[in-house]
């Protein structure tokens, strides 16, 4: 598989689709919710480092790479991981306008072996909006771990797509995957997937579907459902593509009529949209029903010990408090030495690099600025920032790794709410110890605007290993305050 690679950063939409395709190349969306490998995937097809890690919201910017096979160029995008295609959150918005209008070949949707039923409801939801889709079943290396067993081919009969089983990080299956894009992408009719809803629902669609045959390529089923729900997103995203479905007079009257109808049933808005969403949960358990296998019933019981440890009202704060006080002093103490060790070894290059510069003749405004200045300076936030930040981070990502992370927020998730705020903050807040600016990147994971900003204000009070002295720094402050006297 030869590989190369470009990167993009966050832009908007229409940039994105105006750099995303080359001639000859076939664009694939690559979806999933978030934590199931999608980085990993795309890091392993592409061959760039896309960062991973173990909570939710990671990817919230979209990453392009190049994948060259059998002769035939793809150029995946990363979309962020989202559990739904509802658009209640940014990411969610962004990754269903890249499907919807991106202009990709077809769509890899990622899911987790070990909770494949809860990850059936994003694949549902990307059916029901293209018919190019392939489902990979990434972490089989994990499934087979917890002795769990899916029939692919079942899965496959129920869902009219491709179902290939991968374990990325072992670079199983990836070939096989690349295969059934391609197939999937070279299909000229690949109709969208259609679910059942309650029999009031499908009238008020049957009202709405006849009158919607051009949307901009996207099924009328699935536009008429979203008029249902109110999406005011898609249809500013609609209106901007020229296909504004509710500038027809018909349109707007039917959609008034269904939505009459609904009442008169007795279905508020927000029950409508309970409704849709009850649905597609019943259907994805019955596409996996007779087709996931638990040898073990109890294989996740474990992780449910530690989750009721380290979640629970009586355990998880002093958890939580314990496993940070810990991080903290590691990083607090062990760095002590090697804080020392750095300042005797750059402070004692000042005495040479001034009789260098004396010795070249340097006026002393020179010498005072490079070496007493810009030097003296750097060595001295090298010598006291390094240490801390070489250990608080690779601490901080054996946390994120092992997925307690998520768990922190989910502890604080209700002081901050009485705060206004958001429990991922505390996440962010975390990493601002380490570094600020980390911290205030980091925020980009919080879904409201308004928390986000508060987020961003506020980790700027959290003291930084910059503003945070350590204890070989201590020393060096009253050793030099007690040289004055």
């Amino acid at each position: 598989m030869g590989l190369t690679s470009e990167s993009t950063g966050k832009r908007t939409l229409d940039e994105i689709f105006s750099v995303v395709r080359g001639d000859g190349d076939t664009v694939i969306a690559l979806a999933g919710n978030p934590n199931v490998g999608k980085s990993t995937v795309f890091n392993q097809l592409t061959g760039l480092k896309q960062h991973t890690g173990n909570w939710p919201g990671k990817t919230v910017t979209n990453a392009q790479g190049r994948c060259l096979y059998r002769n035939r160029s793809y150029v995946l995008v990363d979309i962020p991981g989202t559990y739904s295609l509802m658009a209640h959150s940014a990411e969610e918005e962004v990754a269903r306008d890249f499907i919807c209008f991106g202009g990709a070949d077809a769509t890899i949707v990622v899911c987790d072996a070990t909770c494949l039923e809860r990850n059936m409801n994003l694949v549902l939801q990307t059916l029901e909006i293209t018919g190019r889709a392939v489902i990979c079943v990434n972490l089989m290396d994990e499934a087979r771990r917890k002795q769990i067993h899916i029939d692919f081919d079942l899965l496959e009969e129920r869902l009219g797509v491709p179902v290939i089983p991968v374990s990325a990080r072992g670079r199983e299956g990836l070939d096989t995957l690349l295969d059934a894009v391609g197939r999937a992408a070279d299909l000229k009719i690949a109709p969208a997937r259609r679910i059942r809803y309650p029999k009031v629902v499908e009238q008020a669609l049957e009202l709405l579907t006849p009158l919607l045959a051009d949307c901009g390529g996207l099924p009328a089923r699935w536009i008429a459902l979203r008029l249902l729900c109110d999406d005011a997103p898609l249809i500013a995203a609609l209106r901007q593509r020229g296909a504004d479905p509710i500038a027809d007079e018909t349109v707007l009257n039917a959609l008034r009529q269904a939505r009459e109808g609904l009442q008169a049933a007795g279905i508020s808005e927000e029950q409508f949209g309970d409704m849709v969403v009850s649905s597609i949960v019943l259907h994805a358990e019955e596409v996996c029903s007779d087709a996931i296998r638990f040898e073990r019933v109890d294989y996740n019981s474990f992780d449910r010990r530690l989750d009721r440890l380290l979640t629970s009202r009586a355990t998880g704060i002093p958890a939580m408090l314990l496993m940070l006080a810990v991080v903290f002093w590691l990083t607090i103490a062990g760095a002590n030495r090697p804080s020392q060790l750095l300042s005797q070894a750059l402070f004692g290059l000042q005495p040479h690099l001034t009789a260098f510069f004396e010795m070249l003749n340097a006026p002393v405004w020179l010498t005072g600025a490079l070496v007493d200045g810009v030097y003296r300076v750097l060595a001295w936030v090298i010598s006291v920032m390094l240490p801390p930040m070489a250990i608080f981070f690779p601490l901080f990502t054996l946390l994120e790794d092992s997925g307690y992370l998520p768990r922190i927020a989910f502890n604080l998730d209700r002081c901050f709410q009485r705060c206004n705020a958001c429990g991922k903050q505390a996440l962010t807040m975390c990493m601002g110890f380490g570094c600020n600016a980390a911290g205030v990147t980091g925020c980009r994971i919080i879904d409201s605007p308004r928390e986000r900003l508060i987020a961003i204000i506020t980790n700027n009070f959290v003291p930084c290993n910059g503003r945070l002295p350590q204890p070989y720094e201590w020393k060096q402050m009253r050793f030099s305050r007690l040289k004055k006297f």
